[in-house]
């Protein structure tokens, strides 16, 4: 019963992670396509509650990743504790925990481009920006092809969480 009990806890927690991986780039989707409606030509205050809304997520991220990886790490080892021996996976359990872990990491790459390379980068070009004043017409371009490859890695990363959702459902087949 409390195998059980604390395996239902960290299977809940997973699954709020889960959920919040899937939801950041989700969202963020539907906000950057909202601003695309402007085109690419700097509004100030728009471009700056955006920027501040999308780079505010990157802890939250970091949080669900982390709370994903030791969730994910503390039920095997939950049911190790009890029973003695880790659970034998089914073939396709199996087939999908690699495709899981895979596209955790994958996500992970892009999240660290984005978070560590692209996000100050964007943070830099965007100070560069006042409000009322005309942008240099290079510095505007760059920020906008920056935000075009950030929203292209983000696309990447809700696929691949999307991808995570669906693997989850088939490890406890066979069970």
């Amino acid at each position: 019963m409390t195998e059980q009990v604390i395996h239902s806890i960290l299977l809940a927690l997973h699954n709020i992670a889960l959920v919040g991986c899937a939801a950041a780039p989700f969202y963020n989707r539907q906000l950057v396509l909202k601003r695309a409606q402007y085109g690419p030509k700097l509004h100030y205050e728009l471009d700056k509650v955006v920027e501040d809304t999308l780079q505010s997520n990157a802890p939250h991220c970091m949080v669900f990743i982390a709370t994903l990886w030791l969730t994910g790490i503390a039920m095997p080892l939950n049911h190790l504790l009890f029973q003695g021996a880790l659970r034998d996976l089914h073939v396709v359990a199996t087939v999908a925990l690699v495709g899981k872990l895979l596209s955790i990491l994958a996500a992970m790459v892009i999240m660290f481009i984005i978070f560590f390379q692209l996000n100050p980068s964007l943070r830099e070009l965007f100070s560069r920006f006042s409000a009322g004043a005309e942008p240099d017409a290079e510095k505007e371009k760059e920020f906008f092809a920056t935000r075009a490859r950030r929203k292209a890695l983000c696309e990447t990363c809700l696929k691949l969480f999307v991808a995570v959702l669906v693997f989850s459902a088939f490890l406890g087949f066979g069970a």
